[in-house]
């Protein structure tokens, strides 16, 4: 039997997001490498940091060198992109083989960080932070 992506002759595609960040990535079976936004993706992410998180759903199962994506984000930081792209790499790849799900769960790829920032409260400083009390 042949997988989703061979029988359709296309490619597999997952939405993933961190923060304000969403990414949608699309896994194509020929080829090799990652295009952020048109660019290769070491040109977009300057660290090294940064690729080594993209990369990271992909050296997991061992497939850098027989799949290709292409992936579009929006929103949030450069840090955030990454997160974001990281999480729909590994949703995709879920949907390429079920079999990789145990691993990229395990890893922590597979859940979105639900972790946001807190709106600032009137009165407050910041989210938490109160004025510096005075006693005269």
């Amino acid at each position: 039997m042949k997988s989703d992506l061979e029988q359709k002759d296309r490619y597999i595609e997952a939405k993933g997001g961190r923060k304000t960040a969403k990414a949608r990535v699309r896994v194509f079976q020929s080829g090799s490498g990652i295009t952020v936004n048109e660019k290769p993706f070491e040109e977009y992410f300057q660290s090294s940091r940064n690729r080594i998180v993209v990369g990271s759903p992909l050296d997991l199962i061992d497939a850098k060198s027989r799949l290709s994506a292409t992936v579009h984000v929006v929103g949030g930081g450069i840090n955030a992109q990454a997160d974001a792209i990281r999480n729909a790499l590994a949703k995709a790849l879920v949907k390429l083989d079920s079999g990789f799900k145990k691993q990229l769960r395990q890893a922590g790829f597979v859940t979105r960080d639900p972790r946001v920032v807190e709106r600032k409260k009137y009165g407050l400083k910041k989210a938490r932070r109160a004025p510096q009390w005075k006693k005269r």
